[in-house]
């Protein structure tokens, strides 16, 4: 019997073992069409959007926001720029320095090109001293994930395995970066292809969560994750097909939004879970994250999805929807005792200022998230070429080989699945505009390195507390619609007598409705960072970029 087949033998089994099946005994699937694209676009009424300027966006927040242990927001460097009290190319020569230095903020990069950095950086001064800079973003150090295309660099998805474009080009979500003069750092490191939330990475390396070396950044976008805990740069992009922009925000203590489905694009890249991942910011405060969002979601005339969108608000919308929050109890209550306690206290600040909260049922929660599961490990095993599997760590050999275990019939089912939740969620929003889904980010405080250096070298595999750490995030990948995370505590690990770590809360709006969000993302800093009773601080590995900066 050769590998091969035993693999494939093995495949098998793990895919039945795993439940997938079930949905074949879902009589009520019978009476949905199979949905494979999850995109609603909501009717235009109009607009047709506008520059973004500062004075729309607004600062970091009122003074009692300012707290001394809050992160350098992109307000920070722009406003330096402007008095002359820095220039881009001193903060990137030092920043650059910095990564250079440190083999715990390098191994968060996979790629740096530091004269096409410093090319930009002087660039951004240029126009600085000229008084012409391009947008608020003018200047702003940033990260990329390694998994959209930047001209010049390498495209590995965190793997050994090379997915560059052979014509180049730039994704359209991260050129509106670069159009707005955001200076690209470079690729941040990521979970091999996506394929699970904690972000151990043998191949590559694995970076670790500044707030405790002994939990890891989540995954799958940690690299970009650690380089905004760390202090190193404001914001950066992340991908999230199954949590993985939420997850690792949740872990480190930030802000990190799943958008609508189709709204942003990554033209010339492609997807390789094309049915449930968006691309989309984190950031370490809210107004750096509908910064980098609204620039990121800039329609693109040539993608026939994207192109449908209205361009993203950038003020107030004057139609006010209720404040509802639902509460899924059975779902919610199935977290740690810590992460509830944490949630809670959000949610009774959150009625304090006039949201109301109603209870909500949502149907097959557990079939949903084994079809989700399903169809994303379909997918990527389908756009894997064959011949990339023996380069793979031995988890992903795995779970790329259960993936194409996948009969049709099964594929489909999970796609009426999909349309089933969507009618429901639907639904819902009838019933209750403006409502907003409300769940932890994650049941657990984090994901201790239980295995220690081992682990690391080796890889980990844990498919229950994978499965555990997306119980909450799937849906909105599933669906399509847009789910934001935000910092709300903090609590003691659960492995270790190191620092706490932290817990995150997450809303889930209607398909287009990322202004919600934002507005239920606002109150919650408001009360998270109010300076004096902090419920987050920066990380224990955090760097001040005033030290060096200034090159």
């Amino acid at each position: 019997m050769t590998s091969t087949t035993k693999l494939n033998l093995i495949a098998s089994f793990l895919w039945s073992n795993a439940g997938f099946g079930i949905l074949r005994h879902i009589k009520e699937l019978d009476e949905y069409e199979a949905r494979y694209d999850p995109t609603v676009i909501k009717l235009s009424h109009g607009s047709k959007g506008q520059p973004i300027e500062e004075s729309v966006m607004g600062d970091t927040g009122t003074d009692d926001l300012k707290a001394s242990n809050r992160h350098y927001s992109a307000a920070y460097y722009t406003s330096a720029y402007r008095a002359g009290r820095l220039t881009p190319t001193q903060v990137i020569t030092g920043l650059l320095e910095q990564i250079s230095a440190k083999k715990h903020h390098s191994v968060a990069f996979l790629q740096i090109i530091p004269e096409k950095v410093l090319a930009a950086a002087e660039a951004s001064t240029t126009r600085y001293k000229s008084g012409k800079p391009l947008s608020p973003l003018d200047g702003v150090p940033v990260a990329v994930k390694d998994e959209v295309d930047l001209d010049g660099y390498e495209m590995s998805l965190g793997s050994p395995v090379d997915f560059t474009r052979k014509d180049g080009g730039t994704s359209w979500c991260i050129k509106k970066w670069d159009d707005a003069g955001a200076i690209i750092i470079g690729k941040s490191n990521m979970h091999e292809l996506g394929l699970d939330t904690t972000n151990n990475n043998p191949i590559k390396g694995t970076p670790l969560n500044p707030h405790n070396p002994s939990y890891y950044t989540g995954g799958s976008s940690g690299g970009s994750a650690y380089v905004v805990s760390s202090g190193l740069v404001p914001i950066a992009h992340g991908a999230d097909g199954g949590g993985s922009i939420r997850i690792p925000a949740a872990y480190n203590g930030l802000y990190g939004l799943k958008p609508t489905h189709g709204r942003i694009s990554i033209l010339p890249s492609t997807s390789l879970a094309s049915s449930c991942g968006v691309m989309g910011p984190i950031a370490s405060n809210m107004t750096d994250l509908e910064l980098a969002y609204r620039i990121l979601a800039t329609p693109d005339p040539s993608n026939p999805v994207s192109s449908l969108f209205s361009p993203p608000s950038t003020s107030p919308s004057s139609k006010t929807l209720p404040k509802i929050l639902g509460i899924c109890k059975p779902w919610f209550s199935t977290s740690s005792p810590c992460v509830l306690s944490a949630c809670n206290a959000a949610l009774d600040h959150y009625t304090s200022l006039g949201y109301e909260t109603i209870d909500i049922s949502l149907p097959y929660l557990q079939e949903g998230q084994l079809a989700h599961a399903l169809t994303i490990l379909t997918e990527i095993s389908t756009g894997t070429p064959s011949s990339a599997l023996s380069s793979l760590t031995a988890s992903n050999k795995i779970l790329l080989s259960v993936g194409a275990q996948t009969p049709a019939e099964d594929f489909l089912l999970a796609q009426k699945m999909r349309a089933l939740l969507m009618s429901h969620l639907a639904y819902l929003w009838r019933k209750h505009p403006g409502l907003l889904i409300v769940t932890p980010t994650t049941p657990n405080a984090g994901w201790p390195i239980s295995g220690g250096a081992g682990d690391l070298k080796y890889g980990v595999s844990d498919a229950n507390m994978s499965v555990r750490s997306m119980r909450f995030v799937w849906l909105a990948n599933f669906t399509g619609c847009p789910a934001l995370s935000i910092p709300i505590g903090m609590v003691e690990p659960e492995v270790g007598n190191g620092p706490k770590v932290p817990v995150a809360l997450m809303a889930m709006a209607e398909w287009g409705n990322e202004d919600g969000l934002m507005d239920w993302g606002r109150c919650g800093e408001e009360w998270t960072w109010r300076d004096g009773d902090e419920k987050v601080w920066k990380a224990k590995g955090w760097e001040d970029a005033a030290e060096w900066m200034k090159g």
